[in-house]
């Protein structure tokens, strides 16, 4: 049985754990609140956005785009959203597993220092790093958008794709595969627009309308601003993951922390009953003795 003193030290040691953990418990929910309500307040921004591709939509002709030409896809360009920190629990292992089922020629753009250290322990091909921080400013995820569709445009890749951590709720982060580029039907994406904002079905507005310059200026301006829209609001889907799972991670560490606690306060209380024992014992058969 350990000593008494060495028993009291990993006490101490276990106690100041838990006092991070839930620290570290505490600034996660914080984060993950304010990551939540940033992704509802962009709900607005969606359903117009959605009023205005439908609409525009019926006046141009939307198969000439380069956005929706279809060809045949030689390498994928994949978006990987990952964290900058660990102690997230499992989240960055199973958007890693996601990739490792990727056996096509793939070029990879990293938001995440762990997916970056990830691609390179694994030899794949990675475009660019980049790093987005916990605000999530748009400009820094647009950035990211527009250097992938620039590839896709110039023939480097011929998808955009994404990997992100699909926030359902605090305890469940699902790793999701979404395609992105090219577009397979303007309908479907403006549908899947208003449903991401939880909004009714889009219907395009017949009214007559002045488009200037033109109705084709106008749409080929909303197709970026809609795919820059679809990464931006991923991105903020993975940071509320990120910041849920290092929360139940942190929740999970303080609770075993309190359970080892008590396992060693009663070991302790075993080793000092029976270091009085002892001590008592010895008295007696000193005075025995004599």
């Amino acid at each position: 049985m350990a000593s008494t003193r060495d028993i009291r030290h990993r006490i101490k040691s276990v106690k100041n754990t838990r006092q991070i953990t839930k620290a570290m418990e505490l600034v996660a929910a914080s984060k993950m609140k304010k990551a939540q309500q940033v992704a509802l307040a962009g709900r607005a921004y969606a359903q117009l956005m959605a009023d205005m591709l439908a609409t525009v939509a019926t006046r141009v002709n939307e198969k000439f785009h380069a956005f929706l030409a279809q060809r045949p896809v030689k390498t994928r360009g994949i978006i990987l959203v990952t964290t900058d920190k660990g102690l997230c629990g499992p989240l960055n292992g199973n958007l890693f597993k996601l990739v490792l089922d990727i056996k096509e020629p793939a070029k990879f753009a990293v938001i995440g220092r762990k997916g970056s250290q990830f691609l390179a322990r694994t030899r794949r091909d990675l475009l660019a790093d980049f790093q987005v921080h916990d605000r999530v400013p748009f400009a820094e995820v647009k950035s990211v958008a527009e250097f992938m569709v620039k590839q896709f445009l110039e023939g480097a890749v011929d998808t955009v794709e994404i990997i992100w951590p699909r926030f359902r709720n605090t305890l469940i982060q699902e790793p999701s595969l979404l395609p992105l580029l090219p577009l397979q039907n303007l309908k479907q994406a403006v549908d899947k627009l208003r449903y991401d904002s939880r909004g009714p079905a889009a219907k395009p507005d017949d009214r007559y309308m002045l488009f200037e310059p033109s109705p084709r200026a106008v749409f080929d301006a909303l197709l970026p601003l809609y795919i820059n829209r679809e990464v931006y609001h991923h991105v903020l889907d993975a940071k509320a993951s990120e910041h849920s799972a290092r929360m139940v991670a942190m929740k999970t560490a303080k609770d075993n922390a309190t359970k080892l606690i008590d396992e060693l306060t009663l070991e302790y209380n075993k080793a000092r009953q029976a270091s009085i024992t002892q001590e008592i014992l010895e008295i007696a058969a000193a005075q025995y003795s004599q």
